[in-house]
């Protein structure tokens, strides 16, 4: 697909970012950010607190008062933000920024930063881990006491939408994803599969088969695609970008100590037009939803077993 004469003309500054996103929804920068810098910013977090089982509830705490919503980093309980003027190895990295104008222009819409924590079998109560087998999306927050959710923390998830946070909202924003320590393939590397966002909006969870050549994909009337998957494995200060509608995902953390990243949601100011809407025009599928998954119950907790990312 050529975006042609709809790609604003200042986007011939870094033509590679639009191609990407609109054959891949993938952008991987081949420059880390400043290495040294993440790994100062890292000591401090890891200073901060143990990312171990003290993290957690008991088993009698939780089922006191279950609270599976509410659990996550929101504005004035979100660690990241008192590191803020910490953060320009990452926004103002030349090749960041260059890619980010390319999608929006040059004044975009910071919309959530945080910490992510991949959070290591051995730091997770033998209680826990009982009840949150096979589930899809192992988000740790309603176990973590409330003093430590300030950060989000996993223990793996299963291929998934950005998007599936947005309830009616087109797919006009990406994720930005930073790697402070070096990851390799027992960290819980991102498993990002390329041109997943062809088929636009999908309920979460998806309808994928293991393939030889990677993941087939299917979305109801929008069709199917063969999906190569990509391991984002890799040294400090890796980054990497990709569409709402890419699919996603981590299979639970096998090493033994916690994988800390910077996550950000990344989108254009009220009114713009920028490099990310002559993509989308150019991928001419549905991009939004009124309802993004149907894996939970009416408190929020998980409502089937079922892991597809896992078989990666």
């Amino acid at each position: 697909m050529d975006l042609g004469e709809r790609a604003p003309s200042w986007t011939d500054a870094k033509p590679g970012v639009l191609d990407d996103f609109v054959r891949k929804g993938l952008h991987l920068f081949q420059q880390p950010v400043d290495a040294a810098a993440a790994a100062d910013l890292l000591s401090d977090l890891r200073a901060e607190r143990r990312y171990d089982e003290s993290l957690f509830l008991s088993e009698a705490e939780f089922d006191a008062d279950p609270q599976y919503r509410g659990v996550n980093p929101r504005p004035g309980r979100n660690l990241l933000e008192r590191y803020a003027d910490r953060l320009g190895f990452v926004e103002q990295a030349g090749e960041i920024v260059a890619g980010l104008t390319a999608l929006f222009g040059p004044d975009y819409e910071l919309i959530d930063r945080k910490i992510v924590c991949g959070v290591p079998a051995s730091s997770i109560p033998d209680w826990l881990k009982a009840r949150i087998l096979g589930n899809p999306v192992n988000n740790l927050g309603a176990y973590v006491k409330p003093a430590f959710r300030d950060v989000t923390y996993f223990y793996g998830i299963d291929f998934h939408q950005d998007l599936i946070d947005f309830k009616d909202r087109d797919a006009d924003f990406i994720t930005l994803y930073v790697y402070l320590h070096p990851v390799t393939s027992a960290d819980a590397p991102l498993h990002v599969l390329e041109a997943s966002h062809t088929l636009g909006a999908s309920v979460f969870p998806h309808d994928l088969t293991r393939t030889s050549g990677g993941w087939l994909y299917r979305n109801g009337a929008q069709g199917h695609v063969v999906c190569r998957q990509h391991v984002l494995t890799g040294g400090t200060g890796l980054a990497a970008m990709w569409h709402a509608c890419t699919l996603h995902g981590t299979q639970p953390d096998a090493a033994d100590h916690e994988r800390i990243s910077l996550r950000y949601l990344i989108g254009p100011k009220a009114g713009s037009r920028g490099g990310i809407h002559a993509v989308n025009e150019a991928l001419g599928v549905p991009l939004s939803l009124s309802g993004t998954r149907m894996d939970l119950d009416a408190q929020g907790a998980a409502a089937i077993k079922a892991n597809s990312v896992n078989r990666a």
